[in-house]
């Protein structure tokens, strides 16, 4: 997850606010809660786009898999949609370049290096007013 972070926090984030390593807690989870071999494993991390706050964990359990979803961002501007959607696309693949639509003046879609789907999608100049 740590590579995972740092590839969000240069693509969509730019702040990474706290991130703690099993390893680090101050208190030891309870027995059998959480693999051996977890102390280098994030426990809680998180990050801000804009304003929001987003939380990460490498979580307990074993592999996950992402499908059937896909994080939105809405970018301020056209400069900031393009490096965002460039800086996500890098190693992963553009499933819909970054364009113009009938309901975005600059839309695309990808599926990130991790796996992660993202659609780009800046407002309409009616709906930022």
């Amino acid at each position: 997850m740590r590579a995972s972070l740092n590839f969000y926090k240069d693509a969509v984030a730019r702040q990474l606010d706290m991130m703690m390593r099993f390893g680090e807690s101050p208190e030891p989870p309870p027995p059998g809660a959480v693999p051996p071999d977890f102390d280098n494993k994030i426990m809680h991390a998180s990050f801000r786009i804009g304003s929001s706050l987003i939380m990460a964990s490498d979580g307990c359990g074993g592999e996950s898999t992402l499908s059937g979803f896909a994080l939105s961002i809405i970018p301020a501007n056209k400069e900031d949609a393009t490096r965002m959607f460039n800086a996500l696309a890098e190693g992963g693949s553009v499933t819909m370049p970054l364009g113009e639509t009938f309901f975005s003046p600059c839309f695309g879609m990808l599926k990130d290096r991790f796996g992660m789907e993202w659609m780009i999608a800046m407002q309409p100049a009616e709906q930022t007013a």
